[in-house]
This record gives structure tokens, C-alpha cells and sequence, in this order.
């Protein structure tokens, strides 16, 4: 290894990490439980799939692709964030009573 790559490596390490953070970050920004779950998933194990990568043109790509990741997950989180629905109850969500401080949450009754 030379200077030159052993110079920029922490750099490279602090990128990939910093795109790690944002993506787990934007990921629970998600109005549906199910859209966090999957997304912070997703992340790891793309993250996991390519730790072993030494190749430093292979983790540019890496990167470059993370970001464009990124900027996608902020619109569709910016998108989801207009269709609030109530939370499941895997979240905590409606056990039939209202949480003290939040608005009254409209339920639909069975008609059967």
C-alpha cells in the first residue's frame, strides 16, 4: 500500500460511514413501519455484503451508488411523510385508548 492510499484511507472510511449514518438516519424518517424496518435492513446488509471490499475505484462506485441511494430515500420519505396512518400495533400503536398529548385518532367502526 502506498502513502497516498494509506493517507486517504481514513478519509474513505469516514465517507462510508457517514453514508451508513445518513441512510439508517433518512431510512427511519418513514411514516410506515413497514418502509423503516425494510429500508434499515436493506442498509446493513448492503453495507455488510461489501465490508471485505479493498478495491478503492470498487468503494468509490460503492459510494457514488450510496448516494444516489440516499437522495431517493429523502424524496420517498418526503412523500410517505403526506400519508399518515395510524401505527401498528407491532409499534405500539392503537390499543384502543389515546396517548395523552396527541390528537384524537379517528377509527373506522365495523360495519360488518
Amino acid at each position: 500500500m502506498s502513502a497516498v492510499q494509506a493517507a486517504t484511507r481514513p478519509e474513505s472510511a469516514q465517507k462510508v460511514l457517514s453514508l451508513y449514518r445518513q441512510l439508517l438516519r433518512q431510512g427511519n424518517q418513514f411514516a410506515a413501519y413497514n418502509f423503516r424496518e425494510y429500508t434499515k435492513r436493506r442498509t446493513r446488509d448492503a453495507f455488510r455484503e461489501n465490508k471485505s471490499v479493498d478495491d478503492p475505484r470498487r468503494i468509490q462506485e460503492l459510494v457514488q451508488k450510496g448516494l444516489k441511494d440516499l437522495q431517493m430515500l429523502k424524496r420517498q420519505t418526503m412523500i410517505s411523510q403526506f400519508y399518515q396512518m395510524n401505527k401498528l400495533v407491532v409499534e405500539g400503536g392503537i390499543s384502543g385508548k389515546d396517548e395523552p398529548g396527541e390528537p384524537e385518532t379517528l377509527r373506522q367502526k365495523d360495519t360488518g
